[in-house]
């Protein structure tokens, strides 16, 4: 490998920093400059991601794992801040810059003037973002949230509006809640242990004294209720349906992957710190990942059928989604995990491509259709018992509404897990490792299935319900006006869920091979801990034992 390419591990960061800063040296009129500064930016970070996969990913003969340590000031870890790069990190670069760039696209129609820094705070959210997945050092990782939250305050206001400002007010002080423990949970870990660095912590972390461990892990426990608010967990989460479903639609389509923000780092530090290498702190949390991941799956499932606006239910989703997810990461399963991360793109994919659609097909209608509609599915129309002799056999679908009609289908079959996509794909994977466990299936594993084929019953059911008031039988609405920069990025989020669905066998042998590496946390932390100056890239080399044969099913350290 290159080491110059190595540098590419802080251009995520460094770029839509500078970029976004820039911005600030002009005014709003400006408006063709910014367009074309936040473009160049969204798809070179795009072009750094796919390198990034790729240099991280792609095995040798003798090499199945590069692990990419970059030591900021070429100090060494874990005195100095590090960023890592490897598989899982590189995924959700990947997944962060193809939302960055859609969701962009999307705006440049008509949101991005609809409130002043607009390119600004975009560009800061990527930041942060990209230096949430990158960093290695857990007080770093709260300087990158605290960024990130702080460009969402004001792009869950842009817009403005009495509902956005509603949504606001509820979301900025829970996060501010959720980041103040994010404060005490470091300060505890820290004054206990004596580091941040998640590698060297995947190292203290077996060898503490009981009453050390038992102060370590309160920490962890409130690290992880702010991680856990972030994720929407139940009952964390009665912020998130409101202010997904007020935000604006590329807004809320780029949150759709805020939500994994905190999967992310549950999944990285529980398997890093609480692993199989654990000792007595192996395994600590999981039932309580496990069981809230169910609980949300159930109140996701409720949400959806009791929703009765569009934007609310794809908010209702995204709580099933991180359910899904948080219960994998609660089985301890590794080949459940990879089947969870397949999951993980998938879901994200589609809710955003769901709330871009969402806005182009309301276009058209009314204040309160979505409310009139519920009404007259109850009470009924009167209009409808009057027989018009003329009445009109066969109706013509316009083309826009045809369109449109066919994307709502498409992301209904991938969120409800229907085949053959990547939403069932992902399910199915999950199902298929869960059940094949060795020995007799517990009551719980059985009670996980039930609640996710009921969720994906209740999204299909209500998406149905939806699709049929707004497109099968619209009243009297206008055709909305759909531009191309509008129906692209929901076609290429689209697309990309087809891509995934037929190249499903390389795909999963990713994810298998990033969930397999994920339960080495010994090797993560000798790498990391062992790692060169910047210009130095660190290999870790595999047995024949340990080669991509895919994940150990019990997910039991090789």
């Amino acid at each position: 490998m290159t080491p110059a390419l190595d540098h590419l591990a802080i251009l995520p960061i460094v770029l839509p920093l500078a970029v976004g800063a820039l911005m600030l040296l002009f005014d709003e009129r400006r408006r063709r400059l910014k367009m074309t500064l936040s473009l160049a930016t969204v798809f070179a970070l795009l072009a750094i991601a796919v390198t990034m996969v790729v240099m991280v990913g792609l095995p040798s003969s003798d090499r199945w794992s590069t692990l990419i340590v970059y030591p900021l000031g070429n100090w060494p870890p874990p005195f100095g801040i590090v960023l890592v790069v490897d598989r899982l990190a590189a995924l959700m670069l990947l997944m962060t810059a193809v939302l960055g760039c859609t969701t962009l696209l999307f705006a440049l129609a008509r949101w991005h003037t609809a409130g002043p820094r607009f390119h600004t705070l975009f560009l800061l959210l990527l930041t942060g973002l990209n230096g949430a997945f990158l960093t290695g050092d857990l007080f770093n990782l709260f300087v990158f949230f605290e960024i990130l939250l702080a460009a969402s305050y004001g792009l869950v206001l842009h817009g403005s509006g009495t509902a956005r400002v509603r949504a606001g007010l509820h979301y900025i002080p829970i996060n501010l809640v959720a980041s103040s423990l994010f404060l005490v949970g470091v300060a505890v870990i820290y004054g206990v242990t004596g580091t941040l660095n998640m590698a060297d912590l995947s190292r203290i972390v077996p060898t503490l004294p009981p009453e050390s461990r038992t102060l370590m892990e309160a920490g962890a426990a409130v690290l992880g209720i702010a991680f856990l608010v972030k994720a929407g967990m139940w009952p964390l989460s009665f912020w998130l349906p409101t202010t997904y479903a007020a935000a604006c639609a590329p807004v809320a389509a780029m949150f759709a992957i805020m939500t994994k923000v905190g999967i992310y780092v549950i999944l990285r530090l529980f398997l890093l710190c609480f692993g199989d290498e654990a000792g007595a702190s192996e395994d600590f949390g999981a039932a309580w990942l496990y069981y809230g991941g169910m609980a949300t799956l159930l109140f996701g499932g409720i949400g959806v059928l009791a929703s009765q606006s569009m934007q609310r239910l794809g908010g209702y989703s995204v709580l099933i989604s991180s359910g899904t997810l948080l219960a994998a990461i609660g089985t301890g399963n590794s080949a459940v995990i990879s089947g969870a991360l397949y999951y993980l793109v998938a879901s994200t994919f589609a809710i955003s491509a769901y709330f871009l659609l969402v806005e182009l097909i309301e276009r058209g209608q009314a204040a309160g259709a979505d409310v009139l509609a519920v009404t007259l599915e109850i009470f009924g129309d009167p209009e409808e018992d009057i027989e018009d002799e003329d009445e009109e056999v066969g109706v013509a679908i316009p083309a826009t509404i045809a369109v449109l009609g066919g994307g709502f289908v498409a992301c209904t079959a991938v969120l409800a897990g229907l085949p053959p996509l990547s939403g069932f794909i992902g399910k199915f994977a999950m199902l298929s490792a869960l059940l094949n466990e060795a020995g007799e299936i517990p009551f719980y594993h059985w009670l996980f299935v039930a609640l996710l084929m009921l969720s994906g019953l209740a999204t299909l059911i209500a998406m149905t319900r939806n699709g049929i008031r707004t497109l099968w039988v619209p009243a009297e609405t206008d055709i909305p006006r759909v531009r191309a920069i509008e129906a692209i990025p929901v076609g290429v989020l689209l697309l990309l869920c087809a891509v995934m669905t037929f190249a499903g066998g390389p795909t999963m042998r990713y994810m298998e091979a990033t969930a397999q590496i994920l339960y080495w946390p010994s090797e993560y932390a000798r790498d990391v801990l062992g790692s060169q100056p910047a210009g130095h890239s660190t290999s870790d080399s595999r047995s024949s034992g340990h080669g991509p044969s895919g994940p150990n099913p019990t997910g039991a350290t090789p």
